[in-house]
């Protein structure tokens, strides 16, 4: 089992690097999940997937259909979200709850999703990093609470190690 100081990658990635590895990455793992999972890989769900890899940081709904419409496909919010919905079901797009935003999976894990997911406030970038044992510390809280959850999000707000280098923020 790896520890998040384990992890291969940074949880955010250095300013100037090569964002179209990021995304050649992800879009290869998105489509092995999806042929796992016995989801079609349409033109449709590329290209909105494409769109919300097109940064590290999260997009609405909202500002996705505006991001497609600059490439001529104007989509209707609930087609955005249908797809959205099949993007998150494949695990290759985590909502941000907080933000009521999107981000794509940049990392290689399983689907059991036991990640907490980093916002930075000054540059709005998005991580997420595997913590079993957050979720287990949760889970045996929630048990000697006699309580049972239903669903578990950890989203941590703060500042990542670039920005609090910068006098000014990216």
């Amino acid at each position: 089992m790896k520890h998040m100081n384990e992890r291969k990658t940074p949880p955010f990635p250095v300013r100037d690097h090569d964002h179209g590895a990021c995304v050649a990455g992800a879009l290869g793992r998105a489509k092995r999940r999806c042929e796992e999972k016995g989801i079609k890989w349409t033109a449709l769900r590329e290209q909105v997937f494409q769109h919300v890899t097109a940064s590290h940081k999260p997009i609405s709904a909202y500002d996705l259909i505006e991001s497609l419409a600059k490439d001529g496909k104007r989509l209707a919010p609930v087609s955005v979200y249908r797809i959205l919905d099949v993007l998150q079901a494949a695990g290759i797009v985590h909502r941000l709850e907080s933000r009521n935003s999107f981000f794509a999976c940049m990392t290689a894990h399983d689907g059991g999703r036991q990640t907490v997911t980093f916002l930075c406030g000054a540059c709005g970038y998005v991580s997420e990093a595997e913590a079993p044992e957050a979720f287990r510390a949760i889970g045996e809280v929630s048990k000697a609470a006699g309580f049972q959850p239903q669903s578990t999000i950890v989203e941590v707000n703060g500042t990542c190690a670039g920005c609090r280098e910068r006098t000014t923020p990216c």
